[in-house]
């Protein structure tokens, strides 16, 4: 730090210009410069004695960790200033000061500008070797871990952003380059608003778990708007029982996401008990690998596994084009469906020109391992709008839907269809061994070179079909 000493609280009014105490010679898309990791903790840490802080970072910070407390802000004046993570440090860039997964006594924290650049390729997942930190007992935990010792294990993983028990979150203009897992990891939180950010990857790993953003609950109020960017993993996961099987995240907003080919697109993850209810999620284009949209219990029966708590979901504008399948462990698809939903609604979802036979929507099969058993229980599945037109790269047939799992009620309607050059006919609702319908409605539906159902496999008590033209 600079000779000149931090302001007393009556000369600044909670306010600190970086320039006047840091040296700020790193960058944040190359890093070196001076190690200022103390000095600008001397500065977060004014927060708790002046009981608030405005920070504005006028510059590049080399650092390796940070904790932030209550009632900050941390202002970028622009995408040239920010903060590079040390080569070594193996653990989070920034996290808020009172970490836990379930109560909150971090409040009103604002991020806005800058980069935030975690520097992947010189850094490890952990930031001790996996065997000392309790075997990893996080993952793929049965509902009878020990939650003290897997939070104890969570706390060594290398996020780039970590907010564990926060209220009054805002996180606007920022971009984080490089993460090493998740970019941003935000759980126990209520009132959380993420705009207008950027998660860069040039360097991607290998099954690395280089998420987006993962929220796990207990949350309420999540507003995300205008987000881009690529992942390793999930781009956007909302997993509320994934750490303890037993929280719940509600009342969540998504509007705006931009994938650049990422690995996968939005998961949404209810293991157990913790439920999943009143999300709704539009706006979605861009460029995917394997999964666009994963909503499943995923973990599977071996892991001790619950049927999933999903209530009202609604899907909208959704526009993604698929590069190429990149997983072994399971078959590409745009959508799947799984555990037990009480309300879908998919809305205006376009596929044009697939390169491959993934389905549009699947409803059911396997978990996260091949032996284990398909399973969804759906009450109430609405497909609202389906425009797909296909030109056959590949000799074999395509099915849009398909079920392979219970559902009470399902419609299907204002769908057009149209495959050229197939030499066989592609089919819009298949019905597999383990499907069992209560009623399906089809409705207003036009299709070229495409069948309409395909039902010599599993069960439907009640057909009402209306408005529909095949060709």
């Amino acid at each position: 730090m600079k000779e000149t000493m931090l302001p007393n609280v009556s000369d600044r009014h909670f306010f600190v210009r970086a320039s006047d105490f840091l040296l700020l010679d790193s960058d944040v898309e190359k890093g070196g410069g001076t190690d200022q990791t103390a000095e600008v903790q001397a500065i977060l840490d004014k927060a708790r004695e002046w009981g608030g802080l405005y920070f504005l970072l006028d510059g590049p910070v080399l650092v390796s960790r940070l904790t932030i407390h209550s009632n900050t802000t941390i202002h970028c004046l622009d995408r040239h200033c920010g903060f590079f993570q040390k080569e070594g440090t193996n653990n989070t860039l920034l996290q808020n000061d009172r970490l836990s997964f379930e109560k909150i006594d971090t409040e009103n924290v604002t991020l806005l500008g800058g980069t935030y650049n975690f520097n992947a390729p010189n850094q490890e997942k952990f930031d001790r070797p996996l065997e000392e930190i309790n075997n990893g007992a996080f993952y793929g935990a049965s509902p009878d871990f020990d939650k003290a010792a897997a939070f104890h294990a969570f706390r060594h993983l290398n996020m780039g952003i970590k907010f564990c028990g926060i209220r009054n979150l805002t996180v606007r203009d920022i971009r984080m380059v490089d993460q090493r897992t998740y970019a941003m990891f935000v759980a126990c939180f209520e009132h959380v608003l993420i705009q207008d950010v950027v998660s860069d990857l040039p360097n991607i790993m290998t099954s690395q778990n280089q998420d987006g953003l993962h929220f796990q609950g207990p949350g309420r109020d999540l507003v995300i708007r205008n987000i881009r960017g690529s992942s390793g993993d999930d781009f956007l996961a909302l997993a509320p029982d994934e750490f303890d099987f037993e929280s719940s995240i509600t009342d969540v907003m998504i509007d705006g996401v931009y994938l650049e080919n990422a690995d996968q697109g939005i998961r949404l993850l209810s293991r157990h008990h913790g439920r999943l209810d009143r999300v709704t999620i539009r706006n979605v284009t861009g460029t995917y690998k394997s999964f666009g949209f994963f909503i499943h219990p995923w973990y599977g029966w071996e892991a001790g596994e619950g049927e999933g708590n999903y209530g009202s979901l609604v899907f909208e504008n959704i526009d993604l084009t698929q590069t190429y399948h990149k997983y072994n462990y399971t078959t590409p698809f745009l959508f799947r469906l799984g555990g037990r939903i009480e309300s879908l609604t998919l809305r205006n979802i376009r596929h044009f020109h697939p390169n491959d036979t993934r389905p549009v929507v699947e409803v059911g099969r396997y978990y996260c391992h091949k032996p284990d058993e398909s399973y969804a229980q759906i009450d109430r599945l609405v497909i609202d709008g389906l425009d797909i037109l296909r030109d056959v790269e590949t000799t074999e047939p395509m099915d849009y839907i398909t079920v392979d799992g219970a559902v009470r009620q399902m419609v299907v309607r204002n769908v057009r269809a149209a495959c050229k050059g197939g030499e066989k006919k592609d089919t819009l609702v298949r019905l597999e061994s383990g499907a069992d319908i209560g009623t399906l409605v089809m409705s207003d539906v036009l299709t070229d070179g495409v069948g309409v159902l395909d039902r010599d496999g599993g069960s439907v008590k009640r057909v009402c079909l209306g408005q529909i033209q095949e060709d």
